[in-house]
């Protein structure tokens, strides 16, 4: 267990990174409240974007991004009405994005920014 949280700890390390070179500027990370977890809420222009961040060291069981399900995103989707519910100012464009990060042993760590996916 505590090899699969340091692995996504990795993974959401290197999301964060990527999307700060890429322009983006972090909102939170990690922000949590008793239903559940947002990896990272970023802007980009008049853009919030709600991140899952999904790690793997393989493909064996597919591409992290389809560890994202529809459970997941309708749960991604209530955490995020919260987050916004809790800010000030205006939030109006908003949208879901993965980050899937492939980590193999051996190779420059793969990332992939899937936005506007649900």
């Amino acid at each position: 267990m505590a090899q699969h949280l340091a692995l996504g700890a990795q993974g959401e390390e290197l999301a964060a990174r990527y999307l700060s070179e890429a322009g983006m500027q972090i909102l939170a990370r990690n922000w949590r409240c008793r239903f559940g977890e947002l990896d990272v809420i970023a802007r980009e222009g008049e853009v919030t974007a709600f991140i899952e961040v999904k790690t793997r060291r393989n493909l064996t069981c597919g591409p992290p991004e389809e560890a994202v399900t529809y459970l997941k995103q309708r749960r991604i989707r209530e955490l995020a009405a919260r987050w916004l519910r809790e800010q000030d100012g205006s939030y109006q464009r908003i949208r879901f994005d993965v980050i899937a990060v492939l980590l193999r042993p051996g190779h420059a760590p793969d990332i992939r920014h899937l936005k506007a996916v649900f």
